[in-house]
């Protein structure tokens, strides 16, 4: 059906599978139609071409739009089964999907996991609303800094999580770190004054076959160190190097 998205691909069905029809017509009408010979051979064949055409054109171009149409609704709806809906990152399903099929095709790059920092104030002093447009903005912050290929999911509530393909430790900390500067410089307002977001961040590199539980539960434990710590701040280790820590999150 994704053949069919295109007006292009539209045009194409339409011509050749005209063209198929009259080729099948005109093969008929010749083989049992053939011992006719002379001038009603020829009205056989005439009509064999002309018929097709006729009724094939308007047949094809129907049918190829509305195949079309059923494409692109089919389209739009799995977009929104994998996206966000407030913040048109992936959901999490989507991005854990994302990230296990990137994990099995390249065994190297790194995981973060994005906090906002004291964003159960922000729903308390300035409503839900005001909340909804933090994360907005921290979203589209995120996004700023990311380049062609990484992976931005919203896991819930106010985390997300980014993959970062093809990445070592120092690179990957330089991107977080981009991130945490990018948020902190966002403009949100919400009784008419500028107010500060923040976010933490703890990311795990790797560069070996790894699964997606693993990084994530590292990568976890390294946000939460990070908040731990005074919150708007980076935390990205290597995998190998990562104890195994059991830290008590905080808001």
């Amino acid at each position: 059906m994704t053949a069919l998205q295109s007006w292009s691909s539209v045009g194409r069905w339409t011509v050749f599978g005209t063209l198929a029809c009259v080729l099948v017509s005109v093969a008929f009408n010749a083989v049992f139609f053939g011992d006719l010979g002379g001038q009603p051979l020829r009205r056989s064949l005439i009509s064999a071409t002309v018929l097709p055409i006729l009724l094939g054109v308007p047949f094809f171009v129907y049918t190829g739009l509305r195949v079309r149409g059923l494409t692109i609704t089919n389209l739009r709806l799995g977009l929104v089964a994998r996206t966000d809906s407030l913040t048109a990152c992936l959901n999490r399903g989507a991005f854990t999907a994302r990230v296990t099929t990137q994990l099995a095709r390249r065994p190297r790059g790194a995981l973060l996991m994005i906090d906002a920092d004291n964003f159960k104030s922000i729903n308390d002093v300035y409503g839900h609303d005001a909340g909804d447009e933090a994360l907005t903005i921290i979203a589209r912050a995120i996004r700023t800094i990311l380049r062609a290929g990484d992976l931005v999911g919203r896991m819930g509530g106010e985390e997300f999580g980014v993959y970062l393909p093809e990445v070592d430790q120092k690179s990957a900390e330089a991107i977080a770190e981009r991130i945490r500067r990018s948020v902190n410089l966002a403009g949100f307002s919400p009784d008419g004054v500028l107010r500060p977001l923040a976010v933490s961040i703890g990311g795990v590199a790797f560069d070996s076959p790894a699964s997606f539980s693993e990084l994530f539960r590292i990568a976890d434990q390294r946000l939460y160190g990070a908040k731990q710590n005074g919150r708007n701040r980076v935390t990205v280790v290597h995998r190998d190097d990562h104890p195994n820590l059991a830290l008590k999150r905080s808001a």
